[in-house]
């Protein structure tokens, strides 16, 4: 299928996109001490210079001392940290693209450097890293307070700092998807709940404080994800209704845009309809969604990770959902780090040049 769909302009709430391709949120760990260097910002440049229509960074910490858990990770907050961020969106403009930051807190995962503790200790809301697993001590309500208000303030920095839009990252087992998971959650405060909407108040309060921190004009996006890292098979909203009920509690705290993460984005979220997690989201909440997981490979992202290699795969199915208005932009992951120029490619037709992805690629920003 020509893939005309993919490039049609989007517009929603001032944020006006050439095309309907995303650059999903990818870490890199090429930032020291938790600063994005020039590297990093020629990397997002070739990517938006390459036809993708916005870019979503890398996650990037807000300021609580646990909400990293690698040193190389960028940080969004502090003088310096924040005019690197700057210089990475000055280039990205440059180059004729519009990107937003994705505003992250690992919560209770463990770092990967056996030497690295967090001040204070990990956060995450009852000091479990998944079921029954003990990880530090739930968060204090003074804790949960603050980072709420650390969420708030990178949102008003990234659209002080010229960012089209901000997402949070509340998907794959982190700290708002661990107040979301019962497995994870078992506070009995107005933070916990035997069902879904009411654990969704810790992202619902950050969502409520980002709005007043932007103002009602500035896009938020919500990323979200029913499986996590701790457990692929993890579905919490195990039926449409479950599912109306928890992504509405978002949509009225203030989410404009669902970034809707599954492995393999072709694979039907209920039983009865071919409707992936961004199709059913959008069909019951109205909102704009983004559709994500394997786009443009043969392999999910969580075996590539692990050395499988991923072999250039047809997107005509992508391109018959979205002309069918399932979803509205389609995020694009290994694909892109592969290759800055795949979005040329596909807008070309050059599909014989299309690269695989190999776990390599990730030792570098090319």
């Amino acid at each position: 299928m020509a893939a005309e769909a993919l490039f049609q302009p989007w517009s929603f709430k001032g944020l006006n996109l050439k095309n309907r391709l995303v650059m999903a949120p990818m870490t890199r760990s090429f930032s020291p001490d938790g600063v994005v260097t020039e590297e990093v910002a020629q990397y997002y440049r070739r990517r938006a210079a390459g036809e993708v229509g916005l870019i979503i960074t890398e996650g990037t910490g807000v300021d609580r001392a646990a909400s990293l858990n690698d040193r190389n990770v960028p940080r969004f907050h502090g003088e310096k940290e924040l005019a690197g961020w700057k210089r990475v969106a000055d280039e990205v403009h440059a180059a004729g693209g519009a990107i937003g930051p994705q505003l992250w807190h690992v919560g209770a995962v463990r770092s990967r450097d056996p030497e690295w503790k967090p001040e204070g200790g990990y956060d995450s809301p009852s000091g479990l890293s998944s079921p029954g697993k003990k990880f530090g001590e739930g968060m204090s309500e003074e804790a949960v307070a603050d980072a709420i208000d650390a969420f708030a303030r990178a949102a008003a920095d990234a659209k002080r700092l010229g960012f089209e839009t901000v997402e949070l990252h509340g998907a794959h087992g982190y700290l708002i998807d661990q107040f979301f998971w019962d497995g994870t959650n078992e506070r009995e405060d107005a933070y916990g709940s035997k069902d879904l909407p009411g654990r969704a108040r810790f992202a619902g309060d950050i969502l409520r404080a980002v709005r007043k921190a932007v103002g009602p004009d500035y896009p938020v996006i919500i990323r979200i994800s029913q499986w996590k890292q701790q457990d692929f098979t993890v579905k919490m909203a195990p039926t449409p209704r479950e599912l109306e009920a928890w992504l509405t509690a978002l949509t009225d705290a203030g989410a404009d845009i669902l970034h809707c993460s599954q492995r393999r984005f072709w694979e039907p979220e209920f039983e009865g309809s071919d409707l992936n997690f961004a199709g059913w989201a959008k069909k019951l909440t109205g909102v704009p969604t983004i559709t994500v997981g394997s786009v443009g490979l043969s392999g999910e992202f969580v075996a590539a990770y692990a050395g499988e290699a991923s072999q250039p795969a047809s997107i005509d199915d992508l391109l018959r959902r979205l002309e069918r208005e399932e979803f509205d932009l389609v995020g694009v992951g290994r694909a892109l780090l592969q290759d800055p120029n795949w979005a040329v490619k596909i807008h070309q037709g050059r599909n014989d040049e299309l690269m695989s992805f190999d776990r390599s690629a990730m030792a570098s920003l090319s």
